[in-house]
């Protein structure tokens, strides 16, 4: 008969057979065996060292790891057998250096004797050196603390820095033991896909926090206008992609308006467009406007770009103080739409549209005068827009498509934000879903 464990624990219920094995989540045996299935792994560690440790757990033989000085250690540990009837194999190693060689990736738990010495440690320093040593050594493997019978407030400090369960030593049988390393692997599992599940989650919030500080605050302050915007990555899960725009004005009052579209749709794209939009806002503070500012903008993009096959397109437009005129550049990218009451919105001259930064040294890019008029409503937008699919064929609405659709909802009386929700909205209705592409819209407006 095995002598009794004289402490409460997690899994007695367990070892009796008279209840269901808990996993530490609260699910049963059967959901902790279903969460370790490779289905159950979360998606972005697969091929990591704890999916190997889990998957051998899941589908092979255990294998644990003893580490005790005793030179009959093993002895100590009686013959064992898994949940499916299967032998568990036994590793011993006599001290840590020992145990750093035999530490593979099939060993799935650790049995530790606490009494073991740790490397430039006494015992007076700290009684868990040993186990601290060992949870830096494997950080990924279940650890069992095995302590001197009764001791179990050690055990239970033991616990509180990381091990998974703790045995008395003079009190082990095959049984017991057994269960005691299935528990312990299963909540090392389940702590590990808890752990990475928050460290995902606490890398999405920092990614979600940086790139809402990427996106750009327009500079408008003493401006009559009025502006809006509307952005939708095309990158799943993402806040920014390769679409930036910018609005600034200068102190002589002049508004400056841009948007523009590096091609493709990573992470180093969206990264490009914010050095470019960064870049853009500098130079028009600093005075430069149209075929020089440009020019200029080319070089930053060919110096930052990391293939000399990436390109941007852009548009730019400064709109004078008085707000009747505005100078248009066209670097390869869709000329604006202009809405005015009374009058069907059109698309602005195009004729002079130069090629997009990044394809021609040396280009250069007209600018062209065109007239606004006393109210109007200007919207910039990047090719995600017009690029879509009209119902389940082939067809894209286009720029034509575009103009009858925003012609009709600003003689609905849709301004601003509205307008350009409802615009994005019937694009994406259209396409039947979500865009693939990028897209970036703002809008400005003129009101007397």
């Amino acid at each position: 008969m095995p002598v009794p464990i004289p402490r409460q624990r997690a899994i007695p219920a367990v070892e009796s057979g008279q209840a269901q094995a808990a996993s530490p989540r609260g699910g049963s045996a059967e959901e902790s065996a279903k969460d370790a299935s490779p289905a159950g792994r979360t998606p972005d560690t697969a091929g990591s060292t704890t999916d190997k440790v889990e998957n051998n757990a899941a589908h092979t033989n255990l294998t644990l790891l003893l580490i005790e000085d005793d030179p009959a250690g093993s002895a100590i540990v009686p013959d064992m057998l898994d949940q499916a009837g299967k032998p568990i194999r036994v590793r011993t190693a006599r001290n840590l250096t020992e145990a750093g060689r035999l530490l593979t990736d099939d060993v799935h738990c650790i049995l530790l004797d606490l009494a073991l010495p740790a490397p430039g440690h006494s015992d007076s320093e700290d009684e868990l050196a040993v186990l601290r040593h060992v949870l830096e050594l494997a950080p990924r493997h279940a650890v069992l603390a095995l302590t001197a019978s009764g001791d179990a407030e050690r055990g239970a400090e033991a616990v509180r820095v990381g091990a998974q369960d703790y045995l008395f030593r003079d009190e082990l049988d095959g049984r017991l033991l057994s269960r005691a390393i299935r528990y312990a692997v299963e909540r090392k599992r389940s702590e590990s896909a808890e752990r990475r599940l928050a460290e995902g989650r606490l890398r999405a919030q920092e990614n979600r926090r940086l790139e809402r500080g990427l996106l750009p605050t327009p500079l408008l302050e003493g401006s009559p206008l009025r502006f809006a915007a509307r952005y939708r990555p095309g990158r799943s899960r993402a806040l920014l992609g390769g679409d930036f725009y910018d609005v600034v004005r200068t102190p002589d009052g002049t508004v400056h308006a841009m948007i523009g579209d590096v091609c493709g749709h990573g992470p180093d794209e969206a990264a490009l467009g914010v050095e470019l939009r960064i870049a853009w806002r500098a130079l028009t503070l600093a005075g430069l406007c149209g075929d020089q500012l440009l020019g200029t903008l080319q070089q930053v993009l060919e110096h930052e770009r990391a293939d000399d096959e990436i390109f941007a397109t852009l548009c730019t437009v400064d709109i004078a103080p008085d707000g009747r005129r505005a100078g248009l550049c066209l670097a390869g990218h869709p000329s604006p739409l202009l809405a005015r009451p009374g009058k069907p919105a059109r698309l602005l001259p195009y004729d002079n549209n130069g090629p997009a930064l990044g394809l021609l040294p040396g280009a250069r890019w007209p600018r062209m005068q065109v007239e606004l008029g006393a109210e109007w409503s200007l919207m910039l937008y990047t090719d995600g827009l017009i690029e879509g699919h009209i119902g389940q064929g082939r067809e894209r609405l286009g720029q034509d498509g575009m103009t009858e659709m925003v012609r009709r909802q600003f003689a609905e009386g849709l301004r601003g934000e509205q307008l350009l929700r409802a615009a994005v909205n019937e694009v994406r209705d259209l396409n039947g879903g979500e865009l693939t592409d990028d897209v970036a819209v703002l809008l400005l407006d003129r009101v007397p």
